[in-house]
């Protein structure tokens, strides 16, 4: 049968799921196998965009195909290349607090992570009075608005970056193959096909076993409960800086993190689960940016991640999730972040925190206001998914 690689890809896939080393409880098997129906709806349509000759901009991941820690602030492009080929990206530059742009030689894999051959963001393009803008990619020589190709390069990444989700608005990306342009691919035949549900069956496998690698390369070899200083982040975003770890807590327990609110234009933090993707940040505070915090008169964000509803507008909501990961992002840089930029971390209990917190009494909120948060984070979400 036609589909048979792809479907024996879906039990060995399934297999790596099941005995997946974290699974303690039965949350995580039914967090595991639902990742798994994303991973499936990615890859079919990883594999399906796969047009080097007639390109266009997929999305790489959102709430039903999460992958990599997604970051929940930010709107993941990309769009596959010939490196002997000429491609023009258009757009228009919306109101989000990044716009970042880079070529990756080839995809993530269980034992290495695709180098990054160019990395900017849009401060590095011509953008007009109206926000439009354009980038020509080649194998030609590197000049302002070109970006040249390497023999090797095969994807150009674009990711957009929100701070306030419900004022910034979205821009717009369209990429065309220059020599291509007012043509029409062939009609698909069938072993183009069959090609595709082989190539989505080796991605999806690929796809689980990396993911799966990935905490052990930068996580979990750190002490738990414990966050590194800021850090430029492996893979070649040169404007982004990251601080990572891993936590372990009783219901009882909470985590607060305190960091400087940053004059960087992004800071960002978020929860992930074993499984190395987002919590549901759709309908649960589970990150926060800069923008979204509450600050306190000090200069200073105290986050505090708990199972226990506190009653505090920080409150970063663990979900039933006792283990997972921690990040904070900071991007478009334009100075080195220093451990004096970065978080630090203390452990108590519920109860201790009215002790703990200076600014407690003004970082209360109500029930009605707590929900009003949460109802916001709806909206924005369904209208980004519209964008």
């Amino acid at each position: 049968m036609l589909t048979e690689p792809f479907a024996e890809a879906m039990a060995t896939a399934e297999k790596i799921v099941t005995e997946a080393p974290h699974i303690r409880t039965e949350q995580d098997l039914v967090e595991g196998l639902d990742y798994l129906a994303g991973s499936v709806r990615a890859c079919m349509q990883l594999a399906w965009a796969y047009d080097r000759d007639f390109p266009f901009f997929a999305r790489s991941t959102h709430q039903y195909t999460k992958m990599g820690l997604d970051n929940p602030d930010t709107l993941y492009f990309h769009a596959f290349l010939r490196p002997d080929a000429e491609y023009l990206v258009t757009g228009r530059r919306g109101t989000t607090r990044d716009l970042s742009f880079q070529v990756l030689n080839g995809n993530y894999s269980p034992v290495d992570v695709p180098d990054s051959e160019t990395a900017f963001d849009d401060r590095e393009l011509d953008i007009d009075p109206d926000g439009r803008f354009e980038l020509r990619l080649g194998p030609g020589r590197a000049a302002p608005g070109y970006v040249h190709l390497a023999e090797d390069s095969a994807m150009l990444v674009v990711r957009e970056v929100y701070s306030d989700w419900s004022n910034e608005t979205p821009g717009s990306l369209r990429i065309e193959r220059v020599d291509t342009v007012g043509s029409a691919p062939p009609a698909p035949t069938r072993d183009l096909i069959a090609k595709r549900y082989e190539i989505a069956g080796k991605m999806l496998v690929s796809r689980l076993k990396t993911f799966l690698a990935f905490p052990e390369w930068f996580y979990l070899k750190l002490p738990v409960n414990t966050m590194t200083e800021p850090r430029s982040t492996p893979g070649g975003l040169t404007t982004q800086f990251s601080s990572v770890g891993h936590y372990e807590l009783d219901d009882d327990q909470v985590m607060i993190i305190t960091v400087p609110k940053s004059d960087a234009p992004y800071q960002g933090f978020q929860l992930g689960s074993m499984w190395y993707v987002s919590l549901d940040y759709i309908n649960h505070q589970t990150s926060l940016t800069a923008d979204q915090a509450k600050v306190d008169p000090d200069g200073m964000i105290r986050l505090v991640v708990g199972e226990r509803d506190p009653g505090l507008a920080n409150w970063i909501e663990r979900t039933g999730h006792g283990r997972g990961y921690l990040q904070f992002r900071w991007q478009r840089l334009s100075r080195e972040l220093t451990a004096e930029d970065g978080p630090t971390v203390e452990i108590v209990t519920v109860d201790e925190l009215p002790a703990r917190l200076p600014y407690y009494d003004d970082a209360r909120v109500t029930p009605e206001q707590w929900r009003a948060r949460i109802a916001a984070r709806q909206a924005a979400v369904a209208e980004r998914m519209l964008g």
